[in-house]
């Protein structure tokens, strides 16, 4: 007789453009039906247009409507939830959705499961108290955690005491048939002309901890520093939507390079975004692993990164990219500078971004980790 599918709740904040979401999708759409059912817990709401990524047609979207600040209520909803699918694994992801480990604990789930995908503005690097001591006292009530990078593995151990046998560090994986290199008669879904434009750009929410008014200031420097016939060919693209978008426009129109640069909010044709660029940016001031750091490098595209999180485990400096301190955003400037004046360098970077996505990073090597995660008992 075959067994019949489990059950995970995936518990998270909101379902909507990010990292973590993203991953989340390119999971549930690549489990196998027979073995996995679905069902996405959302704090917080979710986006209806991000939710259509979901292939899958049985999987069920539930929001708790959390209010502003504690909203004690919602765990009392989620005991009823999990008391009444009675699922066989719940996976938290990241602190804001911790808290349910408590109700699944009450309810005796099978296998609980958390998640540690990155850092937040409040919190860059897990100093915060109060944030350790809540994953000291909820961490134990779960079987098993995922660390998405070395860095945050060796918090959970050094820094919250959880033991080591009870990690696993597993890194994302990207669709390398979906982000590929730029190939003859591809779309090309920017306004600027393809050819002999350099052109820097990253994605991400325009959020305080993506900083990407760093890159801004340091195209600006570029442009300012650079002669005229070739300060005329840098362009700039920034994709996503947030509170920094604004800022990012005004910075560029008072520098007079507005016209230089496209910032034009949410995108779903990220894939054929990226390939069009020349050189991918992320100068987050904290990451865990990045989603688009992986979709650039699956692309063909070099990336320059901070040297936070987990960039440097995915980055070979000289290789497919180059790594900087976030607290040196001077040095940007110089490094797109760099690339722009040696473009036999960006060439063969280019070529290994590629193959370091095809080795390391293969969308089927995560889905096979998850799934013997996901299998144990």
């Amino acid at each position: 007789m075959t067994a019949s599918p489990r059950l995970i709740i995936h518990v998270i904040y909101r379902l909507d453009v990010g990292g973590l979401e993203n991953g989340l999708v390119n999971l549930i759409n690549q489990l196998p039906e027979a073995r996995f059912r679905h069902v996405i817990l959302c704090l917080k709401g979710f986006n209806p247009e991000f939710a259509q990524r979901i292939r899958r047609a049985d999987v069920t979207i539930l929001d708790l409507n959390k209010k502003e600040g504690k909203d004690l209520r919602i765990y009392w909803k989620m005991w009823k939830i999990f008391r009444t699918m009675q699922p066989d694994i719940v996976h938290t992801r990241n602190l804001t959705s911790l808290l349910a480990q408590v109700p699944a604990w009450l309810c005796h789930v099978p296998r609980r499961i958390h998640g540690e995908h990155g850092w937040d503005m409040s919190d860059l690097a897990g100093n915060n108290r109060k944030h350790r001591w809540l994953r000291r006292l909820l961490l134990p009530l779960t079987h098993h955690i995922v660390a998405l990078s070395p860095e945050l593995a060796r918090y959970l151990t050094h820094r919250v005491g959880v033991r080591q046998q009870k990690i696993s560090q597993l890194c994302n994986g990207v669709d390398t048939t979906r982000f590929h290199p730029m190939t003859d008669h591809a779309p090309w879904p920017l306004p600027f002309p393809p050819a002999h434009c350099f052109i820097v750009g990253t994605v991400g929410r325009m959020q305080a901890v993506k900083n990407q008014t760093a890159l801004v200031h340091a195209f600006i420097h570029l442009c300012r520093t650079l002669p005229s016939h070739d300060a005329a060919r840098v362009r700039l693209v920034l994709i996503g939507d947030g509170p920094l978008r604004s800022v990012c426009q005004a910075m560029l129109e008072q520098a007079g390079l507005a016209e230089q640069a496209w910032l034009p909010g949410t995108r779903h044709d990220i894939p054929d975004i990226l390939r069009c660029l020349s050189l991918f940016v992320l100068p987050s001031l904290a990451e865990g692993i990045s989603n688009t750091l992986l979709e650039a490098l699956a692309s063909g595209v070099p990336v320059v990164a901070t040297e936070v999180g987990g960039n440097p485990d995915l980055l070979t400096p000289g290789i497919n990219g180059t790594l900087y301190r976030a607290t040196q955003p001077e040095a940007l400037a110089t490094i797109l500078q760099h690339y722009l004046e040696n473009p036999d360098k960006l060439q063969h970077e280019r070529e290994n971004a590629r193959q370091t996505a095809l080795a390391r990073f293969s969308l089927d090597q995560m889905i096979q980790h998850y799934q013997t995660l996901y299998e144990q008992s």
